[in-house]
């Protein structure tokens, strides 16, 4: 975000530094599942395994809803500042809204006129409340009612916190000054050198998404098109997508939070979570995200079992009060790869609707960045504040059903 005020070389630093994690991660656990898949045939498969169901379960259709809302949010010209500045009476509700959008763009540029001081405290926790970051797009893809239901509760309990926090601190608590310092435009995020892999991206996406709807309708997938020199075309096609998705997300240099966004015309379209650019750059940026984070958890839970034997949704079911706290708690930690792993587990059946729906109260995507940036004594309020919401949502449910 421009809001930054981020230098050139401060950028540069930032994305090096994100990157280089990356690469170390990736990298560390790419030679485990190596030396795993070397010992025991098993385990092999097992990954394999993991690895085409998260790209056909999961990245195919994640990546045809990320297209079909990009394009609509393009369509129509969603123009977050603009209705904030224009319904300035509303704008907690308004926030509210624009944080239960899917991804993280209506919020970042909530939260950029909060820390401008052009919105009140109350819209900075109701956007925060109400956003679902990027795991809102694996619900709306696994489980379309249960996203909506999401996006509902959302826009209710993140309206009704913003109104009550205003009601209690008045709209002027902690509002920050505006500062003309803030309007300094900072730099864009260095351009993708892997924009080359676009075409076999999408080559293999395309496939993937058809091959998803037929696994959807219990069609042996590898009946139709499987050959005597590849029998199981669905195996490999989803092993190769996970892997090119992984690959183009751990080397692809990291989003400058200074750039992409001018905040004198925000707009959600120019705000994503990941990255700016065209509609294709950013479906592929975020499910390339999302698949990186799914097949975390993925493996997370199958070789878990298959290493120690343990039943882990028998052993949530043992600890089953305890769950949704756990997952409200790690609804705190900034950024969306938390909180796809908390609904990668819902998915698998591993956590109860309760934990998924404390997390989405929660948590606060990448919108808490910004504000932890320039504002952190009301960011850490903000998120502290969206922690009660999450605890009555998730026991609520939890006692009730």
């Amino acid at each position: 975000m421009s809001v930054l005020v981020l230098t050139a070389k401060q950028s540069w630093n930032r994305s090096r530094a994100i990157l280089q994690r990356r690469v170390t991660w990736v990298g560390g656990t790419a030679l485990l599942l190596l030396a795993l898949a070397s010992q025991s045939a098993e385990a092999r498969e097992i990954i394999l395994a993991t690895l085409a169901d998260a790209y056909i379960q999961v990245s195919a259709f994640v990546a045809a809803t990320l297209a079909l809302f990009y394009a609509l949010e393009r369509l129509f010209k969603v123009d977050a500042g603009a209705l904030l500045a224009r319904y300035a009476r509303w704008q907690v509700p308004v926030a509210a809204f624009l944080g239960a959008l899917p991804g993280c763009g209506g919020a970042i540029v909530v939260v950029t006129q909060y820390v401008r001081g052009r919105a009140g405290f109350g819209a900075l926790i109701a956007v925060l409340t109400a956003t679902m970051g990027d795991a809102a797009f694996l619900l709306l893809a696994q489980e379309p009612a249960i996203g909506a239901a999401v996006f509902a509760l959302g826009l209710v309990v993140g309206t009704l916190s913003g109104w009550v926090v205003d009601a209690v601190h008045g709209p002027d608590f902690l509002r920050r000054q505006a500062d003309p310092a803030d309007d300094a435009k900072g730099p864009t995020a260095p351009p993708s050198f892997l924009r080359q892999l676009k075409p076999l991206w999408v080559a293999l996406v395309v496939p993937g998404f058809v091959l998803a709807i037929l696994a959807a309708f219990q069609v042996d997938s590898d009946a139709l098109f499987g050959t005597a020199l590849l029998p199981n075309p669905t195996l490999w096609i989803g092993v190769a997508g996970s892997l090119l998705a992984i690959a183009m997300w751990t080397l692809s240099p990291a989003p400058s939070l200074a750039a992409n966004v001018d905040v004198d015309e925000p707009d959600v379209h120019t705000a994503p979570c990941a990255s700016g650019g065209g509609t294709l750059a950013r479906v592929i940026s975020d499910t390339n995200f999302v698949t990186a984070w799914v097949v975390f958890a993925f493996l997370i839970y199958e070789l878990g079992v298959y290493l120690t034997g343990i039943d882990l949704k028998a052993l949530f079911a043992v600890w089953a009060p305890v769950v949704p706290l756990i997952a409200v708690l790690l609804g705190l930690l900034p950024g969306c790869g938390p909180q796809v792993v908390v609904a990668t587990l819902y998915l698998n059946g591993v956590v109860p609707l309760s934990a998924q729906l404390g997390n989405a109260i929660s948590n606060d995507g990448d919108a808490l960045f910004p504000a932890i940036a320039l504002a952190p004594r009301a960011a850490i309020v903000a998120t502290l504040y969206t922690t009660l919401p999450a605890l009555i949502v998730a026991y609520g449910y939890w006692w009730f059903w």
